[in-house]
């Protein structure tokens, strides 16, 4: 499995409503998106960042994803580029079935 960190660090124009409605917007396309297993957006607002995490299934479906169109359209949606940071998931423990 692969993990992706989408980490979105802004300065003093940190705009916590800003990231908040990009997350509304954007929900239903990752619902049921091919080998995504999970997707957390998150509010940062002491450190004045937004970080996403994806869980991927398959490396190869995740690294495809990160495509520049991809990386272009996000900045423009979050008014910050981003950086991605991919690491290798050795075991995840999912509690949602329980």
């Amino acid at each position: 499995m692969l993990g992706v960190f989408v980490t979105f660090q802004y300065g003093a124009d940190f705009d916590r409503e800003r990231v908040v409605k990009v997350a509304a917007g954007a929900r239903d396309m990752f619902e049921g998106m091919p080998g995504l297993r999970s997707k957390a957006f998150t509010v940062d607002e002491a450190n004045r960042r937004a970080v996403n995490f994806y869980v991927w299934e398959f490396e190869d479906a995740g690294r495809r994803f990160f495509s520049d169109e991809l990386r272009e359209r996000v900045t423009g949606l979050y008014g910050v580029a981003p950086v991605i940071d991919f690491v290798e998931i050795a075991e995840l423990v999912d509690n949602s079935r329980a």
